[in-house]
């Protein structure tokens, strides 16, 4: 069994390390820190702390507020708050002036499985997607995370960060270094392409060892890069391949599957299936793998998806 690490633990400390080489590095919590584990960072670093309450739209405005100082603001909260109640200023403070800001959207998409519709955010990487200047990054595991961290450090502009909930197997070479937009195969394969983000990965990889008894080949891709996302990136792996996959954790309507559609119009003429959340909000459940196949996000519905893809030839 491939080892788990929770990538709230990783984002936090990744944060600390991070933080006793650069003074400018703030972090912001709403209410959260012992959720988002940014507790981490404020058990080190207490005067570079500022807990701000239940109050998403003034520590956004906050967070724009230390970037104009000089500061590097990490704010953080769930990412269904992060992004929702805190849009306008996102938009209007964040993104149009362009702020040094990193917002940090933890328990993103279905991870937070228990508390449901509320809690889970379906919509917050295809929203934050849509404004311009903004960086979206999701995941695929702990190594990952840390490197998108310093990535983020030394980066001058809005970034937001999706963090799953949960503890996921690792893919990320630990001696890499992340690229921003760039996308890596993280299982080779030659008759089918599907393209992943977030825990979609792991699912699909799963999805792929089932094909292979199948007698079919599944190239599984990591996109952790949202936007920007580069149409070439996406097309170097799609030749040669008879049918694409793109499966997300995130509603089907503006998401990668909608991004990656656009981007391969009228250049690549393919089976193409997308497997995401349909146009629903979330739901309570016992655990989060039973929440994923309730949405149907996962593995069977990405064979399944797979098959239809390749009915099509």
């Amino acid at each position: 069994m491939m080892e788990r690490i929770s990538l709230r633990k990783a984002y936090a400390e990744a944060l600390v390390e991070e933080g006793k080489n650069n003074s400018d590095i703030v972090v912001l919590d709403a209410d959260l820190e012992k959720s988002t584990m940014s507790m981490l960072f404020k058990q080190s670093f207490p005067e570079r702390f500022f807990e701000m309450g239940i109050a998403e739209q003034n520590m956004a405005s906050v967070s724009a507020g230390l970037a104009l100082a000089g500061k590097i603001p990490f704010y953080n909260t769930f990412a269904v708050f992060a992004t929702g109640r805190a849009y306008d200023q996102i938009r209007c403070s964040i993104a149009i002036s362009y702020a040094n800001v990193k917002i940090c959207g933890s328990s993103c998409g279905l991870s937070d499985f228990g508390d449901g519709k509320t809690h889970q955010s379906i919509e917050d990487a295809n929203i934050i997607c849509t404004l311009p200047n903004m960086i979206v990054l999701n995941p695929v595991d702990a190594i990952e995370t840390k490197q998108m961290v310093k990535w983020m450090i030394g980066y001058h502009g809005p970034v937001y960060i999706r963090i799953n909930r949960n503890e996921l197997p690792l893919y990320t070479d630990s001696g890499s270094e992340f690229e921003l937009g760039k996308i890596h195969s993280i299982r080779k394969g030659n008759d089918i392409i599907i393209f992943a983000t977030g825990v979609m990965v792991w699912k699909s990889i799963i999805a792929a060892e089932i094909l292979e008894t199948k007698g079919i080949s599944a190239e599984v891709v990591n996109v952790s890069t949202l936007k920007p996302l580069e149409k070439s990136e996406i097309i170097k792996y799609v030749n040669g391949k008879k049918a694409i996959v793109v499966t997300e954790e995130a509603t089907k309507i503006g998401g990668l599957g909608s991004t990656i559609a656009l981007m391969i119009a009228g250049s690549v003429s393919l089976p193409f299936e997308h497997v995401a959340i349909q146009d629903k909000f979330g739901t309570s459940a016992r655990s989060y793998e039973e929440l994923l196949n309730y949405f149907n996000l996962g593995e069977a519905d990405i064979v399944s998806a797979a098959l239809r893809a390749l009915k099509e030839i």
